[in-house]
């Protein structure tokens, strides 16, 4: 079964004066890790020998937070049989490599673990590691690794027997395999279950991952070992009741275990500032909290180290209820500590060395008082609770001054010592957090009971107050950020007026608080983000900031496209909230809104388009067109980006307009009905042409009958009078229909023909009639003299067209203003008319029309004046009472000069 395997460093091409390359070979809190010298050339190497011959399963490496390689490349190397296994012999062969990130998303205070899952076998294990990412804390271009992990199988090859090294490898093997207690000597045969825990041979337990020996307290991390060993034994022995107990210690060490190791971490940190009396304070609190641990949990019983029994019963449920004395002293003196690595303010600040140990282990504990260090897994735990340490021994922790200011520190602060004295504003830059807080709380009541006075004085105080309000929004202890606000909150709705601040001293205070509130707004605690922008909306509406319109217009100005997508986002939704509060008052205007979201749009993350994108909607609808004047123009280019078309879709549904989807949609049911339309009209063409060659037969036949029977004459029926709401479209009876087909003739052209029945009048007003012509548009038929008034006031395309004020021709809208502005049309004339089809004026008498659409010297753009021309006259009256059909608009009967 794969299991962490121990290695030694035995080569490095480079290493910093502090941080070296044997700092890899233990695991732990407290543990450096390697960095490579300062502009050091890449890319480096480390090589690490494995305790043998192993065939390698996993890889695990823990970078540095902000020395952060770019890419590194793994080889396993291997000596060729019968070679001694030296590192000159070895001989790689390239397993891959695995990227890392640049770590900017967590602000350089997280870690990155890359685990490999790899299949080979070797005895050395080489890193090639590539240049760095670059970032404002890598001042000399260094690469840093805090941990290496191997986990595999050693390969166990026959050997002498009477080689030394080979029994002690038997030996170890021997007692693996039985489960050899060192306390009990009682052997359990191997249950063939046990191999892979539960017949799982590549199972690799969580206790041998890297996550767990970073984060544990090195003593509880061999102790949960043991526990989860004798658990399997438990199982394996049927001891359900015995297992769950140790399931349950071993969870409750876990938690322990890291608690332990962050203690172990801020001693560390005491004794790097020369803080010894926190360090000693801390060691105690450790000691202390480890001993009281052991007893609540019954450790010693569980490990049974005198033999199978059963231990005493631990109430789980009651110990988690518990909280230790020491442990909450330390809570109060300590913030709150993450699992991610403190970000110093200077790499020069380097840890002290830690202590040297046997490879992949962890470092020895301090030995005790009195007696040489002994191993964990044999040193008897101690079962009794010592007795209290007397009350001034841990007294200094509690009442100690904050550490001393750094002389930066202190040039930066200069005002606010002026105003507050040193001992506070120390508190205020104090590495201990409820220092910081008590530093804001005794701001908060210095300003509160100041007893109006000089104005000068109260000025002065103000602007102290906001610089060290500043650094607490900035604070990541939620504690610290609160009481920041609380005291800003205290300034501007009840210092400002009671001591009667000037508007300038307030727009300055606000401007500058604001920029902290912005930061805070994008970062990745939701509790904090969330307070910081109700602040935000509530600093909007204070008295004495509102009529300053200061928010509003901070909060619009556009933001770079490189701020972080949280960030971009908070101030997104806060303009968002200020707009649905205040729409356009207060300070905010179509123009800086828009301006702000024009540059928003751009940003390349999608939660903070989509913010934007919502803004810019509920102006359009509360504003209309006038903000299309801030977008792209509306054209097929820019429609082709998905979001302007969103956005232009969007437009179009608030003003009524189908989309070019519907738009396209309809126009293929247009193009379709009109296809439709016209086969059935060439139809009934059709039908009407053979209906009137039939009529003409028959006619032909009965004129000689009709010469015989003398012919009776009778009198026309009277039409009924039309009354005036009736349409133009009249309707006839079929006799009279019958009695004026007898004349033959057109209305329009005043043509005599036989043929001219009713639907040979149609096929004739489609065709022939040279008065008549189909519009472009719509494809009726309709009268040549009024084609201008039916395309401007009933074609169904009358949108399309407007009137040239020159001509008084229908011309195409975009073409309308160049045709306007050419002049070269033929200007219409009064009391004449005007040709649409030659542009020409004519006469303006009756039959002006008639001679320029029909005669041979007439119209040379009318194609059925030909045809006319050709047909023989069969003379007669003018005029008559037929009616168009419905297909042709009816033109007035007496014809006047237009």
């Amino acid at each position: 079964m794969p299991r962490k395997l121990e290695f030694h460093v035995v080569h490095a091409s480079g290493e910093d004066d502090i941080h070296k390359a044997g700092d890899l070979n233990y695991h732990g809190p407290l543990a450096k890790g390697w960095v490579a010298s300062r502009f050091c050339l890449y890319p480096q190497d480390i090589v690490i020998q494995l305790e043998g011959r192993a065939r390698l399963r996993k890889i695990q490496i823990l970078s540095h937070q902000f020395l952060i390689p770019t890419k590194i490349e793994f080889f396993v190397g291997d000596v060729p049989e019968g070679t001694t296994p030296l590192l000159e012999n070895a001989r790689y062969t390239r397993l891959g490599y695995v990227s890392l990130s640049d770590n900017e998303k967590t602000g350089f205070k997280a870690r990155e673990l890359k685990s490999v899952h790899v299949d080979a076998v070797g005895m050395f294990l080489r890193l090639n590691i590539h240049k760095n990412h670059i970032n404002k804390h890598n001042l000399y271009n260094q690469v840093g690794i805090v941990a290496i992990n191997v986990i595999g199988e050693v390969i166990r090859k026959p050997s002498d027997i009477t080689d030394p090294e080979f029994q002690d490898i038997q030996l170890r093997q021997i007692t693996e395999d039985l489960f050899v207690d060192v306390s009990d000597n009682r052997p359990v045969d191997k249950d063939p279950g046990v191999e892979g825990f539960f017949n799982k041979p590549d199972y690799i337990s969580p206790l041998d991952d890297l996550a767990f020996d970073m984060y544990q307290d090195p003593e509880i991390a061999q102790i949960i070992r043991r526990l989860e060993r004798k658990k399997q034994e438990a199982v394996l022995q049927e001891r359900y009741e015995y297992a769950k107990k140790l399931k349950e210690a071993i969870t409750e060490l876990q938690k322990v275990g890291e608690k332990l190791g962050k203690m172990e971490v801020e001693k560390r940190q005491a004794v790097e500032n020369e803080d010894y009396d926190t360090a000693a304070a801390k060691k105690v609190q450790i000691d202390e909290f480890r001993l009281q641990i052991y007893r609540d949990l019954n450790v010693y019983d569980l490990l049974e180290p005198t033999g199978t029994r059963h231990p005493v019963p631990v109430e789980f449920e009651s110990y988690r209820q518990q909280t230790p004395p020491r442990l909450m002293e330390l809570d109060r003196s300590s913030p709150p500590m993450m699992m991610h690595s403190p970000l110093p303010m200077n790499y020069d600040e380097r840890p002290l060395p830690a202590m040297k140990s046997k490879g992949g282990g962890a470092p020895p504990p301090e030995a005790p008082p009195g007696g040489p260090a002994t191993p964990h897994s044999e040193r008897a735990l101690p079962v009794q609770r010592p007795p209290p340490l007397p009350e001034e021994e841990v007294e200094p922790e509690i009442n100690q001054e904050p550490e001393p200011m750094t002389e930066v520190d202190l040039r930066e602060a200069s005002t606010a010592i002026d105003v507050f004295g040193y001992p506070l504003v120390s508190k205020a830059y104090s590495k201990t957090w409820s220092y910081r807080e008590d530093a804001l709380l005794a701001v908060y009541k210095q300003m509160q009971e100041l007893a109006v006075r000089d104005k000068e004085e109260a000025k002065t105080m103000m602007r102290a107050a906001i610089f060290l309000v500043k650094r607490g929004i900035d604070d990541k202890v939620y504690a610290v950020f609160k009481a920041a606000l609380n005291l800003l909150r205290l300034i501007l709705t009840d210092f400002v007026p009671k001591h009667k601040i000037p508007k300038q001293d307030i727009s300055s205070a606000v401007e500058r608080t604001l920029q902290n509130l912005f930061h805070k707004s994008g970062e990745t605690v939701k509790r904090s983000r969330d307070d910081a922008k109700k602040f935000i909306f509530e600093l909007a509406e204070f008295p004495d900031v509102k009529p300053s319109q200061a928010v509003p217009h901070e909060c619009v100005k556009p933001i770079k496209l490189t701020v972080a997508p949280r960030l971009a986002q908070s101030r997104a939704e806060i303009v968002e909230k200020l707009y649905k509060t205040h729409g356009l008052n207060d300070g905010l205007t179509l123009d800086n809104m828009m301006g702000f979201c024009t540059v928003a749009l751009n940003h390349n993350a999608g939660e903070v388009r989509e913010v934007t994108e919502r803004i810019i909607k509920q102006l359009y609808r509360d504003h209309g067109t006038a903000v299309k004047n801030y977008l792209p123009p509306d054209d097929e280019k820019a429609r082709k980006n998905t979001l302007w078309r969103q956005l232009f879709e969007f437009f179009d549904k608030v003003d009524g307009k189908p989309s070019k989807s519907d738009l396209r949609k309809q126009k293929q049911d247009d193009e379709a009905k009109k296809q439709e339309e016209i086969v059935a009209l060439q139809k009934q063409l059709q039908d009407l042409r053979q209906m009137n060659n039939t009529k003409e037969a028959e006619k032909e036949n009965a004129k000689p009958a009709a010469r015989k029977k003398p012919e009776l004459k009778k009198p026309l029926p009277k039409k009924n009078p039309k009354r005036a709401d009736e349409d133009e479209v009249s309707t006839f009876n079929t006799e009279s229909l019958s009695t004026q087909n007898v004349a033959g003739i057109c209305i329009f052209c005043s043509e005599r023909n036989d043929a001219f029945t009713e639907e040979g009048l149609d096929i004739h007003y489609w065709k022939s009639c040279p008065m008549l012509k189909r519009c472009a548009n719509c494809k009726q038929v309709v009268e040549i003299a009024t084609y201008t008034d039916h395309v401007l006031t009933e074609c169904e395309a009358k949108s399309n067209f407007g009137k040239c004020p020159r001509c008084s021709e229908a011309i195409p809208r975009a073409e309308l203003d160049q045709h306007i502005a050419d002049k070269t049309c033929n200007p219409f004339k009064p009391n004449m008319n005007h040709c649409p089809l030659c542009h020409e004026n004519l006469s303006g008498h009756e039959d002006g029309w008639k001679d320029h659409l029909m005669t041979r010297e007439g119209c040379k753009q009318n194609p059925r004046r030909l045809i006319a021309l050709n047909k023989q006259p069969t003379g007669g009256a003018k005029g008559g009472a037929r009616q168009p059909p419905s297909k042709i608009s009816r033109p007035t009967a007496k014809k006047t000069p237009r």
